[in-house]
């Protein structure tokens, strides 16, 4: 590879890591380093060092003198609960620096164990009742609720255990957000051992993210009030019994809070669904139920099956209202073997018959181009635009072609954002489609899934996951702040391979998707003010327009049930010139500037306690 080779790369590294990763990368090379990666578990460990309270820290805690000291109820439905799980769940209890608390139990076995007596017996905050037949998890649940007399109640399995901080930190929540009814923590699992691993650093509430996972699962606690309105735990739920409450909930909650901490510990054994959830094979199916159910009571019609091959994952298809229109907005330089590969794979494969492409050819140079043009504008379904006009595009003779071709000096800087906004203007559809021209698409149903999630009105943008050409990803949805800007998810993940929580194979919320396939409403472009033609015209502009359409009050979904081949920036090719790097590096600090606040916090779908500068889920190992 020679020295123009490597400074292209070392530019290409720039614009899709970030400058200290790309620094790390270049010493490694040059001192022969290999990579070595700390697992998931070892990350963990250090985190924990960092990061769990002190004693010093607890002290505090407990001698703090609280505005508000709300009763929280922790029910627990029980069942031939081995001694050593209940001794812990109960000194996890009273080893709370909140001390305002109950601990409501309700014991579905057919007989007390008498050992449990010497430990509710000396504490008057334990209540224990013996329902002398298993009436099942949620109705064992129901009893205690029924129990409980706190404002809030709190869900805790009878073989689980709390942080000693979860309670202070739920009501130190309840101060600060004075109208919450429901609130949720991060969590991990613990083993027979007392072993903490697998941490779960969830995504503040995300709707669609919720309707395909339950990511909030522990710890729960809900006002009272709260269960008032939707109901207590149903039976024909069993098995994804607390799925099925969470979604009633957080439908008709007025405030939701997620504290990013880690104050719950779902034990794992040999039977429990932490340790697999195969262990409960029919809660995955009532788990889909729970989804339709759900579907019905907000009034959208959809088809509700499992997820790929992550367990706990569903995938949902929504009806598609009337026959809306999409405009395939393609920008285009030459390389009209790439723009080929990508408009023959639309025609080829898309199923959704509603729909025009409109190749935006914009400073070309190769008569070739402009023949296939003429060859593509055959198709009813496809229009060329010009950016700027071609005069002479119409010439037949090529002399009189290069001649308009090598006279035209006036052809501007390549500019995305304006060549998109001149798109958008002259596209007849519904819906808007950015899509690059060195795209391939895989997935036939594409655009009935894109419009599915983009008809609702509270969703802005929806985006898809983009390979590289060997199938690592490329794209699965962008958040804001890594690397003090913002950054493409999972890049490199191999294909096939699971990354944090199944991550790549869930549809979620993310605060933004890449332009090289971008879906939304025409009428999105018009309220955002367009894309930012003026501060944006190469990069970051599909950031700054998702980051315009969240301030508007919409929500951006990743799908990655729309799946395509992104060759990634080869018909432009890397950016070198000195010029070129400068105009990249003002863009950056342009965006910084202008999105200075909404970086100044953690992006609210990429919990604080990740790393910042890789893009993988890796879990911080320093205090957050």
């Amino acid at each position: 590879m020679n020295i123009k080779d490597n400074v292209n790369k070392v530019i290409y590294y720039l614009q899709r890591y970030g400058f200290w990763i790309t620094l790390k990368k270049c010493l490694k090379r040059i001192l022969h380093i290999k990579e070595n990666r700390l697992t998931n578990q070892e990350q963990y460990a250090i985190w924990m060092q960092y990061n769990d309270p002190t004693e010093e820290e607890l002290k505090v805690q407990r001698e703090s003198i609280l505005e508000i000291m709300p009763k929280i109820s922790v029910v627990v439905p029980m069942y031939h609960t081995p001694e050593k799980f209940f001794k812990e769940l109960v000194v996890s209890l009273q080893n709370q620096t909140y001390t305002n608390w109950e601990l409501c139990l309700a014991d579905g076995s057919e007989k007390e164990n008498a050992i449990f007596r010497k430990y509710y017996e000396k504490d008057k905050r334990i209540k224990y009742q013996l329902l002398k037949e298993n009436k099942g998890i949620s109705d064992n649940t129901n009893a205690a609720i029924l129990m409980a007399t706190g404002e809030y109640i709190g869900f805790l399995d009878h073989d689980d255990v709390l942080s000693p901080e979860a309670l202070f930190e739920i009501v130190k929540c309840i101060h600060q957000n004075k109208e919450v009814d429901f609130i949720y923590t991060d969590e991990d699992k613990i083993d027979e051992q007392g072993n903490r691993f697998e941490p779960y650093f969830k995504p503040d509430y995300a709707p669609e993210t919720l309707a395909c996972h339950n990511y909030i699962t522990h710890f729960v606690v809900v006002k009272r009030t709260l269960i008032d309105i939707v109901g207590m735990l149903r039976s024909a739920f069993d098995g994804a019994q607390d799925f099925d409450f969470i979604l009633r909930a957080t439908e008709q909650a007025q405030k939701i809070v997620h504290i990013p901490k880690i104050l719950y510990h779902w034990r794992m054994h040999r039977n429990s669904t932490a340790h697999h959830i195969d262990s409960k094979p029919y809660a995955c199916e009532v788990g889909r139920q729970a989804v339709e159910e759900h579907l019905k009571r907000i009034n959208k019609k959809g088809k509700v099956a499992l997820g790929q091959d992550v367990p706990g994952i569903y995938k949902i298809d929504f009806e598609i209202e009337g026959t809306p229109k999409v405009s395939i907005l393609i920008p285009n330089k030459d390389n009209i073997a790439l723009l080929k590969t990508c408009v023959d794979s639309i025609l080829k494969l898309t199923t959704y018959e509603n729909y025009e492409v409109l190749i935006i050819e914009n400073n070309s140079e190769k008569r070739e181009t402009f023949d296939y043009y003429k060859t593509l504008s055959q198709n009813e379904k496809i229009k060329i635009l010009y950016y700027p006009s071609y005069v002479g595009m119409s010439y037949d003779k090529q002399d009189d072609f290069n001649k308009e071709i090598s006279q035209n000096t006036d052809k501007p800087e390549f500019n995305y954002s304006a060549i998109i906004n001149f798109g958008v203007k002259q596209a007849d559809g519904d819906f808007i489609l950015q899509l690059n021209n060195d795209t391939k698409l895989l997935t036939p149903h594409w655009l009935e899934i894109l419009i599915g999630y983009a008809q609702n009105p509270e969703i802005g943008a929806v985006g898809a996951r983009l390979y590289y050409k060997d199938k690592t990803i490329q794209h699965a949805g962008i958040a804001y702040g890594l690397s003090g800007i913002a950054a493409n998810l999972l890049v490199n993940l191999p294909y096939g391979k699971h990354a944090y929580f199944g991550r790549e194979a869930a549809t979620c919320n993310v605060s933004a998707v890449t332009g090289a396939c971008l879906f939304t409403r025409k009428e999105i472009y018009e309220e955002v003010g367009f894309m930012d033609e003026k501060n944006f015209k190469i990069a970051l502009n599909d950031v700054d327009f998702c980051l315009k359409i969240l301030e508007k009050g919409y929500r951006i979904v990743y799908n990655p049930y729309v799946e395509l081949i992104h060759y990634e920036s080869k018909t432009r090719g890397y950016e070198y010139s000195k010029k070129q790097e400068a105009r990249f590096q003002e863009e950056c600090h342009k965006f910084q500037e202008i999105w200075k606040e909404t970086l100044s916090v953690s992006d609210p779908y990429y919990n604080p306690n990740f790393r910042r500068d890789t893009c993988h889920f890796d879990i911080a190992t320093k205090k957050v």
